[in-house]
């Protein structure tokens, strides 16, 4: 969806500018591309010790990371037929949490534990004077860990946490006394709780991933001006969580293109390549293979209309 191609293109652009560049995410399937640094770290999660080792590949200026783990491998389209985050749409895996505390864990681990040199430009470790973009719900503890583990013990002194909404529907909400999970101060529990006022599952207190992100984090961010308005405009539209953005401000940065995958000079799924000397020539051919590849009535003077987003309730 929009945040993988988001993670796709603009750290590889961002790497372009002459910034050091990691994306760390969980190792879902055995990425071909991705070799086992031999690098593991021990995490303490949910009263539990679980090992990660840390997958790694380099493309377009970029360390992808991938995280190693049984909570993530298991849980792959081809083996269990199911969802990335539940057996089917709309339900949760019952150890979401457990996994996505342990992402933001070892995610707060990597930049200081890998060895990396791919880049011509830097090697070694990342250390310690880095920003931690943070992408929903799922990695909204990192700051809440980065806050109370490693700066009292003079660790990412100067690291700084942006948060980025890409889909305020999706906020990480779960029972209240799912707090105790995660190993968090008291102090950090106001910032997760939350009176869900919705009726699915049901209504009342509960704890709330996203809203403590916001609030923890040094800067909130989202995909564009517009869906910032939006997002501040009252409790539809912030799905209950404007408020609590209108106390910590947002900025809305429009998410760009990646113009090398985006590009129909080389587009490999285009049977009609074109630049800007030949678009006039190539979009009526291309039109017709669409109208014929979907059934409809193959004439170049029809309108075709594309939409590019989500259907839901």
């Amino acid at each position: 969806g929009g945040l993988g191609d988001v993670l796709g293109g603009l750290p590889a652009a961002m790497a372009a500018n002459g910034h050091r560049v990691m994306t760390v995410s969980p190792r879902y399937d055995q990425y071909k591309d991705a070799w086992d640094t031999s690098v593991q770290v021990e995490l303490e999660v949910g009263g539990r010790t679980e090992t990660v080792r840390f997958f790694h590949c380099y493309k377009r200026g970029v360390d992808r990371v991938f995280l190693d783990h049984p909570w993530f491998l298991e849980k792959v389209w081809g083996k269990t037929g199911s969802k990335i985050y539940g057996p089917r749409a709309g339900e949760d895996y019952k150890d979401n949490q457990l996994r996505f505390s342990l992402l933001c864990k070892a995610a707060l681990e990597a930049p200081k534990v890998l060895n990396l040199n791919s880049n011509q430009y830097f090697s070694g470790p990342y250390g310690e004077d880095v920003i931690f973009i943070a992408n929903d719900w799922h990695t909204a503890l990192l700051p809440c860990y980065l806050k109370t583990f490693y700066k009292p013990r003079g660790i990412y002194k100067n690291a700084k946490v942006t948060f980025c909404i890409h889909n305020i529907a999706y906020q990480g909400r779960f029972p209240f006394a799912d707090f105790l999970r995660f190993d968090l101060p008291d102090q950090l529990r106001s910032s997760f709780d939350f009176i869900d006022g919705y009726n699915k599952p049901v209504k009342g207190r509960k704890i709330n991933w996203m809203k403590a992100g916001i609030l923890e984090s040094d800067r909130v961010i989202t995909v564009s001006p517009y869906y910032a308005q939006e997002l501040v405009s009252g409790e539809d539209k912030g799905v209950e969580l404007d408020n609590i953005i209108r106390k910590t401000g947002i900025t809305g940065i429009v998410n760009g293109m990646d113009v090398q995958e985006w590009n129909p000079a080389t587009d490999k799924y285009l049977d009609v390549k074109y630049d800007a000397t030949t678009v006039l020539d190539a979009k009526p051919l291309l039109k017709e293979a669409l109208q014929a590849e979907a059934g409809l009535p193959v004439d170049r003077n029809i309108p075709v209309i594309g939409f590019i987003g989500r259907l839901e309730e």
